[in-house]
């Protein structure tokens, strides 16, 4: 019976001499949860001499939504996967390579992902069988919706992921016919147009395993000669897709360190002298000149620093030497001069060779260790004491120089430095000076001034030999077994500000591990709530607004005893609050509103406390009104509220009505009638 709907994904197998973990690899798709009417498998049998062609006719027959291509040997993946493609009916296409196999509910979980978050691409954890390489970074965590900019995918450029099948055909892309890297600018140019990214990093989808006989074309096709085509092709898709600039540095920074840079120092050498300089120099060269940027060059590490600049000078020689002692050099220790630190390459400061101390800096990437031991309230709760230890790596003890640093989040405000006290860590060894204490008072912090609502995130300037490096503060590491290399730290707990107002201080550890502080105003609980609050119409004098309320129980000892009324040039009007004669709580207040000169008048409840007073909230419904003033020669004057001022105060606008604008609107309305 034929099939009514599409399947909702296509798995293509290409496939050469590729058993016996073919059998494995085909039986995973076939034993998916997602279940057989939703998948089709293309295997595509790329000129096998080994069996597996048959092995693919015996499974075929096994499976009604199977089918097999046979074509002749192309010598790569690229052109049986396309072969694929060009059958692929599915709403998306999965990439599985014939050494590989997918866990149970891989694709089940893949495509719910895509489904529900509405994204092109989709990558499934993967997993290493017997060692062969696979990319972490990017499943540290479920990501329902990403892209390269956000998150580490771009890391992972292997096409063993779910595609929706529209964007490769709108994209008309289709994977070049070389042995190898011919799957990166096919996945580049697929992550550079989808609409969003997810990633399952909560399964073991994908299975990534060695041959028994060692032949996966990653090992058969190692050398330069089948790489430099599809890094070409790399460098091309991301120029073409990403305008110059910081996103395209980002991107392009990735195939400067591992298509150019590492395939140099690692295989270069092992070329002819005159296939080197002849074939491979030129192209390598090109690169350098036309896609490392100045942002890229100061992003990437020295060692890769010192080959792209010898190959924009163009000294073939000297770059032969580096790349032919890369291993030995890597290990050279570091020169540290005037607050900087600098790789000691045997090129570094010679007059020889004339290299600028910019290829060598090292400080940025010089590693810094730092665990906070504790952070807690001290005193009467307006101080936070952090104490831990830090070090730059290879530097020795502190420097009295180390400081903690208050950085607003989100708003704006110069940096708060708070100096750290140094000395022995008796947590990692009586002789290391790595430990630091930082008191930070939270009531003079800020140059003699509390710290300011809003969110603080916390650093560290760790300083040693005139260097410094400012890292994240961050919560204690652990170990692999989870065990922590710090004391437990106390709990952290919101800590009142007595005597500044009712301001809470809440410390805190973002979902990275790092600390932030959190200061707000405080809820407060009223006094008094008010209950009612309207013109009186019965009246035919002034307007007068009528205010009704009710004391609570935190009242006591605070009488409250007028309604307010300030004018914002100063000027005070203030009638008191009428109290039922059997004690009630209940209260009204009656303003005479019409006997206020123009102005914007703020609405507040005084206190027989100095200087408090209680916001009247605006009055849902509450709308203006109008009156004669016959003192005015009659004429008319409104009164109407305002958005909140102060603390979500009321706010009356009175103002006397201008005649001009009321006859030009009635006119208007005149002529919207007759016409």
């Amino acid at each position: 019976m034929s099939r009514t709907t599409p399947p909702r994904v296509s798995v293509i197998i290409p496939a050469y001499n590729a058993m016996p973990e073919l059998t494995r690899c085909v039986t995973s798709v076939m034993e998916q949860t997602l279940g057989p009417d939703e998948i089709e498998i293309i295997a595509v049998d790329d000129g096998s001499t080994d069996g597996t062609g048959r092995e693919l006719d015996r499974l075929a027959q096994t499976r009604s939504g199977m089918h097999v291509v046979h074509r002749p040997n192309s010598g790569g993946a690229g052109v049986p996967r396309n072969t694929g493609l060009d059958r692929a009916v599915g709403d998306y296409v999965f990439f599985l390579d014939s050494d590989d196999y997918l866990g149970p509910d891989a694709l089940r979980r893949m495509v719910t992902m895509a489904d529900e978050n509405r994204t092109d691409v989709v990558l499934g954890k993967m997993v290493s069988v017997g060692g062969r390489a696979v990319p972490t970074a990017v499943f540290s965590h479920n990501q329902p919706r990403t892209d390269v900019f956000s998150s580490a995918a771009y890391r992972t450029l292997g096409c063993w992921k779910l595609f929706r099948r529209s964007l490769i055909e709108r994209l008309n892309l289709r994977f070049p016919p070389y042995r190898n890297c011919e799957d990166k600018p096919f996945t580049a140019a697929a992550y550079l147009n989808a609409d969003g990214i997810s990633v399952v990093a909560d399964y073991d989808c994908y299975y990534s395993r060695n041959r028994q006989n060692g032949n996966n074309l990653t090992r058969t096709a190692a050398d330069l000669v089948h790489r430099m085509d599809g890094t070409r092709l790399c460098f091309e898709t991301v120029a073409r897709y990403l305008e110059p600039g910081p996103r395209q540095d980002r991107i392009m920074r990735r195939h400067v360190e591992w298509e150019l840079c590492g395939p140099l120092r690692a295989l270069l050498p092992r070329e002819s002298e005159q296939q080197a300089r002849e074939l491979f120099y030129p192209q390598f060269r090109h690169w350098a000149q036309n896609y490392v940027s100045d942002g890229v060059f100061e992003s990437i590490a020295p060692q890769d620093r010192l080959i792209v600049h010898l190959l924009r000078a163009d000294r073939f020689e000297d770059l032969m030497t580096v790349a032919r002692h890369a291993k030995e050099d890597a290990a050279r220790g570091h020169v540290v001069d005037k607050g900087r630190v600098y790789w000691s390459h045997p090129f570094f400061r010679d007059p020889a060779k004339a290299v600028p101390d910019a290829c060598f800096d090292a400080t940025s990437r010089i590693p810094v260790h730092h665990d906070l031991a504790e952070a807690a309230w001290t005193g009467d709760g307006d101080v936070l004491r952090f104490a831990g230890h830090a070090h730059i790596e290879s530097l020795g003890p502190l420097e009295s120089g180390t400081r903690l640093i208050l950085r607003p989040s989100g708003f704006r405000h110069p940096d708060i430095h708070v100096p750290a006290t140094v000395g022995t860590d008796p947590h990692h060894g009586q002789d290391a000076a790595t430990g630091f204490t930082a008191d930070v008072d939270l009531d003079t912090v800020d140059s003699g001034a509390p710290l300011g609502s809003g969110r603080w995130d916390l650093y560290l300037d760790v300083r040693a030999q005139g260097v410094s490096r400012t890292v994240r503060l961050r919560r204690a590491r652990t170990d692999a077994n989870g065990e922590r290399h710090a004391p437990p730290q106390r709990p952290l707990a919101p800590g009142p500000r007595p005597g500044h107002g009712p301001t809470t201080a809440r410390p805190f550890f973002t979902p990275h591990g790092d600390f932030s502080l959190d200061l707000r105003e405080a809820e407060v609980a009223p006094i008094c709530h008010v209950t009612g609050i309207a013109w009186d119409t019965d009246t035919s004098g002034p307007a007068t607004l009528v205010l009704g309320g009710r004391l609570t129980g935190d009242a006591a000892g605070r009488p409250v005893t007028a309604l307010r009324a300030e004018e914002d040039s100063g000027s005070v009007r203030e009638v008191p609050l009428l109290y039922g004669r059997d004690g009630s709580p209940a209260f009204t207040a009656r303003l005479p509103v019409g006997e206020l000169p123009p102005g914007r008048w703020t609405l507040t409840l005084r206190t027989d406390d100095p200087g408090s007073r209680i916001p009247v909230p605006p009055a849902r419904g509450l709308s203006g009104t109008r009156w004669f003033r016959a003192s005015r020669l009659g004429r008319p004057y409104y009164a109407k509220p305002l958005p909140g001022g102060t603390r979500g105060a009321l706010v009356l606008r009175v103002a006397p009505v201008r005649l001009t604008a009321v006859a030009l609107r009635r006119l208007r309305g005149v002529s919207r009638w007759t016409t």
